[in-house]
Formats: structure tokens, C-alpha cells, sequence
């Protein structure tokens, strides 16, 4: 965002970038052999639209909030502070993660925690949160735009409709507390069941109070209020770290179901549960300060409501199909933590705890690159296939993956190779031991190898969005499920219980490797092509480009490996190794003709030096 203030005009200033103006770098810089692909113009920062809803399916991205009709400078100005928003509730999810790793480590007591934390996302997101962001929020803004009274009628109705919906749904779920965890984790031990009901008794009124949170940002956003959305989970995590601290320092570390009382587990459930509570009290305050009042409405007749759930037949069939692919994952790895902790490999690697965390962190390169390149492709996309455009729409994938695969392709194998001397930085402390990170960062690694075969079918999924066919993703999300499905149960009866998990991964990429051939191959037929060759060719520079990189950095960990502790054995092998390992990948990439490297340098570069 540019710094206008008087004092700082006469010196060199940086901003934002947008990832419009990334994608348009790109364009400038290289030959497009696409038949009409040199017709690309450049479009208005104020096709972005609303970077915080975009990446949500089946929404086009510049209607949400009314960004597409916002000012330059106050999309600028939002999307600064949405992006400023972004990165401290990273940051401090990120730290909250460390401390819960700490105070409850990653065996039997943090499955146990996971799972109960897991169940009330897992059941709103089926039952309501995917009805809200493929339907009632697109239906929102809709009728704001048609509707005499700019959609007063409609946000009484969603916002009544939908806190009735929650709070019927929230008591229903904590009665059923007990039921819902033999669901997802149906061997765990008798201690462990018994702590993670206690826990979920208390986490499922979250269900309430996350809903909320929900429409509130929703309904904030359609107002061009931006800020409140991305900065109240940050009070989310700060309490939820406290929480963790207070439990490590009255539990002390190695705790477990038998040894964790009742008041030290509702501490666990209460805390958590205050967290998201806090959250939703900071939005509906916003929301109110803002100038909505609410008055309880439920004339549905002729609203329109009906119509616009029937409509999301086939996206509320994707959804479905992530949950049961969620309720696979969480059974086999539950169950493998329990069978490795009687087989007496109670060991990180083995359960929930573990598998999630390297999950989280396998997903920050794609949150943190690719979801803003997303962010700029769905609506120019959108736009294209208005105006009947597909040879622009091919191009703009094109360009959007490569761009991607800059920094995913040498990331994902950095992460490879720095996964484990990473994971003991950052979680080898009170009840995880190293051992139990290097086991956290066993599966990171497996992981990693996943990564662009995710961000290619994110991103192929996006072209059906664009083109408005919101069936052909839920089609092909049902062989790909069944793969997953086939190969993630199948671990349980040929591994052994330790390495369940380790190998997890591999049949959580298989979802979106089958995926992105099913999604390809259909694009491929609608769209005369996808720029297959360039960007197979892109992608085989790059990896190749990384291999001295890699080995450069094996060789710093075998190097400060020699160094007593841990710590700074690993700080030193990613420091030296990750700061030299990406001065070679330019420099091998450049000397092997990778334009889109040379290209994205030179866009970074032109910023950061521009008055």
C-alpha cells in the first residue's frame, strides 16, 4: 500500500504487492505462444474483490463485500489490512500450536484433545458452514444488489434463520458428545474416551458461537468492513495459548488420560471454548458498530431461501465428500496411535496429534502464495469466460500455476529436506520430546511431496468455478475420495502401527493427485488445451534447478549434526543451508533458462526499489 504520508515523500517507500499486478508481471515479461493470448489487458486492482472470501468455492471473489465497485486505494488499503490480519493470525496460530504440542504432547492425551477440538469444525462445517459459504453468502449479495431495501430483509432473515439453526444444532451435538467421538475415533482407551467426551462436551458449544462468527464476518464484509474478520481469531489464539501455558504450568508436562483430573480437563475445554466465544463477541460487535440491528424475522415465504439451497445440490455433494474423507483420516490415525501405544511404540507419528501437526504446516506455502495468486485469477477468469474468452482463461491458469510453482517447487523441497531439524525447533519442548518431533517431521516430509499435486488441483478446480460448473468438481471428488478412502484404510492392516501415520500422507496426496488427472483431463476437452507442455516443462526446470540446493543443504545437517544438542544444531544446518540453498536455486535456475524465475525477481526487485 503506498505510504502518502507528507513526511515520507522523499524517501524510497515499499507497498504491498497485489496479486493482480503479479500476474500481469508475468504477462509483460514472456512470449505466449497461445493463439489469442497476447489479447490480455490489464485489468483494474478493483477486479481482485474481496481477498478474504475468494477462495471460497463457487464465489466469484469480486462481488463479495462490493469490492469490485470499491476505490482503488480503499481495495489497497483493505487488502493491507487484511493481509497485515492474515500474518499475526498465522503467527499466533502458528505459536498456539507450539504450546498446545508442549502441554500436551503428541500421544494419547493430545489425540484425545485433537479429536474433541476436531469434531464441533468437523460437524458445522457438513451440517451449516458449507450451506453459508457456497449459498447464503453469494445469495447475500445478491439480493443486496436487487432487492428495493439493499438486502435488509434478507440479512433479518439469514442472521435469525441461522442462530436458530446453531443453537438447535449445538444442543443436540453435546448430548450426543459421547456418540460423535466413537464416530471418529472408535478404538481409543477407556481413559482416552472418557477425557475426550468431557472435552467435547464443553468444545461443541463452540458450534454455536463459530456459525455466528460466520455470518457476522460475512455480513461485515458485504459492508466493506474488512478489518474485524481477519484480526479477531488472533484473540482466539491468544487465549487458547494461555490456556495451554496455564495447563503446562499446573499439570506439568507428561501428562495423560489417567493422570489428568477432571478440573485440568475442563480447564482444557472451558479456555478453548472461551476463545472462540471472545471471537464471536468481537464480530458481532463489529457488526453492530457497522449498523446492523438485528430484528428477528422468520417470514421465509417467498424469500428466496429455498431456491438458493436448492441450487447447491452438487457443491453441498463436495462437501459431503471432504467430511467423509475427514472422518477416514481421523479414524485410521486415532486408531494407529492407539495400537502403536500398546504395542509399546508409544512414540510420536503413531496418532491424530502428530499427523495434524505436519498437516499444518505442510498447508502454509499454499496459504501464504498460492491462495493470493487464486485470489487475482478467479475473477479475471470469471471475467473471461463472460466474455467468452477461454483462450484467456487457459492462459491465466497457465501463468497462475508457474507463478505458484516459483516458490512452491523449491519450498516443498526445502521443506524435505529441513522437516525434521525444523519440527525439533520448534515443538522438542515439554511434554514433546525430540524424538516426537523428529517423528512429527518424518510425516512433514511425506507430506511435502504433496504439495504441488495440491495446489495444481486447487487451482484446476478454480477453472470449474470460473466456467460456473460447480458438478463436475463434486464428480470428480468422488474417485478421488474412494482412492484416498481405499489406500488410507488399507494402511491399517499391512503397516505397522508406528508408521500408519508416516504414510498417511501418501493416500492424502492420492485424493488430489487422482484429482488434478480427472479435473485436467476434462479441462482439457473444454478448454483446447491447458498449456500442458510449458507448464511440464516449468515444472521439471525447477525441481531439477533445486537438486544442488538439496544436497547443500543434507550437507549442513550432517555438518552441525556433529555439534552437541539440538537446538543449535538445527538452527545453524537451516540457516546456512536454507540461506546458500537459495542463492543456488537462482543461480542454477537462471543459468538454465527458468524465465519465470528470472521474471519474478525482476517484478520484486522493480517494487521494492520503486519511490
Amino acid at each position: 500500500m503506498p505510504n502518502d504520508h507528507p513526511q515520507n515523500k522523499d524517501r524510497p517507500h515499499r507497498r504491498l504487492l497485489l496479486p493482480e499486478e503479479v500476474l500481469d508481471a508475468v504477462e509483460r515479461s514472456e512470449p505466449d505462444t497461445e493463439p489469442e493470448a497476447g489479447l490480455v489487458t490489464r485489468r483494474d486492482p478493483s477486479d481482485i474483490g474481496d481477498l478474504g472470501t475468494a477462495d471460497r468455492p463457487g464465489e466469484e471473489g469480486n462481488e463479495i463485500g462490493g469490492a469490485a465497485h470499491a476505490a482503488p486505494s480503499d481495495l489497497m488499503r483493505s487488502s493491507a489490512i487484511m493481509a497485515i490480519g492474515t500474518v499475526v493470525s498465522r503467527a499466533t496460530g502458528f505459536i498456539r500450536t507450539i504450546v498446545l504440542a508442549a502441554a500436551l504432547g503428541t500421544q494419547l492425551l493430545g489425540d484425545a484433545y485433537q479429536t474433541a477440538n476436531m469434531v464441533p469444525f468437523a460437524v458445522y462445517d457438513l451440517l451449516i458452514g458449507g450451506l453459508l459459504a457456497s449459498v447464503f453468502v453469494p445469495f447475500l449479495v445478491k439480493r443486496k444488489k436487487s432487492d428495493a431495501d439493499g438486502g435488509a430483509a434478507t440479512e433479518q432473515r439469514l442472521f435469525t434463520v441461522a442462530l436458530l439453526a446453531l443453537g438447535a444444532l449445538t444442543l443436540v451435538t453435546v448430548f450426543a458428545a459421547e456418540w460423535l467421538i466413537r464416530i471418529y475415533a472408535g478404538e481409543f482407551t477407556q481413559a482416552q474416551h472418557e477425557v475426550a467426551t468431557l472435552l467435547a462436551r464443553f468444545m461443541l458449544c463452540q458450534i454455536f458461537f463459530i456459525g455466528a462468527s460466520g455470518v457476522a464476518s460475512a455480513m461485515l464484509n458485504s459492508r466493506n468492513h474488512f478489518g474485524a474478520p481477519m484480526w479477531a481469531p488472533v484473540l482466539n489464539n491468544l487465549v487458547i495459548i494461555a490456556v495451554g501455558a496455564m495447563f503446562l504450568v499446573i499439570a506439568g508436562p507428561g501428562s495423560t488420560p489417567e493422570s489428568i483430573t477432571d478440573a485440568e480437563t475442563s480447564l482444557l475445554g472451558i479456555g478453548t471454548t472461551v476463545g472462540q466465544v471472545l471471537q464471536c463477541v468481537v464480530l458481532i460487535w463489529a457488526l453492530f458498530a457497522a449498523g446492523f440491528r438485528w430484528h428477528p424475522r422468520l417470514d421465509l415465504r417467498g424469500s428466496g431461501l429455498g431456491e438458493a439451497m436448492r441450487t447447491a445440490a452438487w457443491m453441498l455433494v463436495y462437501i459431503g465428500v471432504a467430511q467423509a474423507g475427514l472422518l477416514v483420516t481421523t479414524n485410521v490415525a486415532t486408531r494407529a496411535g492407539v495400537r502403536a501405544a500398546e504395542a509399546g511404540e508409544s512414540v510420536a507419528g503413531a496418532g491424530i496429534t502428530a499427523y495434524q501437526f505436519a498437516s499444518m504446516l505442510f498447508q502454509l506455502p499454499y496459504a501464504i502464495i498460492a491462495v493470493s495468486v487464486i485470489t487475482a485469477l478467479l475473477p479475471r477468469m470469471s471475467a473471461h469466460v463472460a466474455d467468452g474468452r477461454k483462450d484467456l482463461v487457459r492462459s491465466d491458469f497457465s501463468r497462475g500455476f508457474r507463478l505458484s510453482a516459483v516458490l512452491i517447487v523449491p519450498i516443498s523441497v526445502a521443506m524435505v529436506v529441513f522437516a525434521i531439524p525444523f519440527c525439533v525447533l520448534i515443538y522438542a519442548r515439554g511434554s514433546t520430546s525430540v524424538h516426537d518431533a523428529q517423528s512429527i517431521g518424518l510425516i512433514l516430509m511425506v507430506f511435502s511431496v504433496m504439495l504441488i499435486p495440491f495446489t495444481l488441483f486447487q487451482l484446476l478446480m478454480r477453472v470449474y468455478y470460473a466456467l460456473g460448473d460447480t458438478k463436475t468438481p463434486s464428480v470428480i471428488a468422488l474417485p478421488a475420495e474412494a482412492a484416498h478412502a481405499t489406500v488410507a484404510i488399507s494402511l491399517l492392516f499391512v503397516a505397522p502401527p508406528g508408521l500408519i501415520v508416516v504414510l498417511l500422507p501418501v493416500a492424502y496426496g492420492l485424493y488430489y493427485i487422482v484429482g488434478s488427472i480427472l479435473a485436467w483431463q476434462g479441462l482439457r476437452k473444454r478448454m483446447n488445451g491447458l498449456d500442458g507442455r510449458r507448464v511440464l516443462r516449468t515444472l521439471a526446470l525447477l525441481h531439477v534447478a533445486s537438486i544442488p540446493s538439496a544436497v547443500f543443504g543434507v550437507a549442513m545437517i550432517v555438518t552441525f549434526g556433529l555439534l552437541p544438542g539440538t537446538v543449535l544444531p538445527s538452527l545453524l544446518a537451516m540457516v546456512v543451508g536454507g540461506l546458500v540453498g537459495a542463492g543456488l536455486f537462482i543461480l542454477v535456475a537462471k543459468r538454465m533458462g527458468v524465465t519465470e524465475v528470472t521474471t519474478f525477481l525482476d517484478m520484486v526487485r522493480s517494487r521494492l526499489l520503486r519511490r
